[in-house]
């Protein structure tokens, strides 16, 4: 199972992690679009777009229908909750360590204070 969810992880991490393949995301939630209208609005090759739709849809988040010589690229049923779920779990954990900084920090800076006083008297 932790296997399982970790080659799911890098799979959609690796699939988000390229800026052209968030744009067909993007573009596939307004409308299904072939892999030529989606080349010829990224500027690419059919070849180009082609591997990047095939990455988007091993990870699940597009599906592909070959009808003649055209293939629609659609969103897929897959959601990102245990991608959300990880992302928050890291969230939390940074959110405490910023609070305990700023409690050093705030700490330091009485500190401070009390030192500069005494120095001055």
């Amino acid at each position: 199972m932790v296997q399982y969810a970790k080659a799911r992880l890098d799979a959609s991490f690796a699939a988000l992690s390229d800026a052209t393949r968030r744009g067909v995301l993007e573009q596939l939630g307004r409308a299904d679009a072939s892999i030529t209208d989606l080349a010829g609005k990224f500027h690419m090759t059919l070849t180009g777009m082609k591997k990047h739709v095939g990455v988007l849809e091993q990870a699940g988040f597009v599906t592909t229908e070959k009808v003649g010589r055209v293939r629609t690229c659609r969103l897929g049923l897959r959601r990102l909750e245990e991608e959300a779920a990880w992302i928050e779990r890291y969230r939390q954990l940074w959110d405490a360590r910023f609070d305990e900084l700023g409690k050093v920090v705030e700490e330091l800076k009485q500190k401070e204070k009390v030192d500069g006083r005494k120095r001055r008297e």
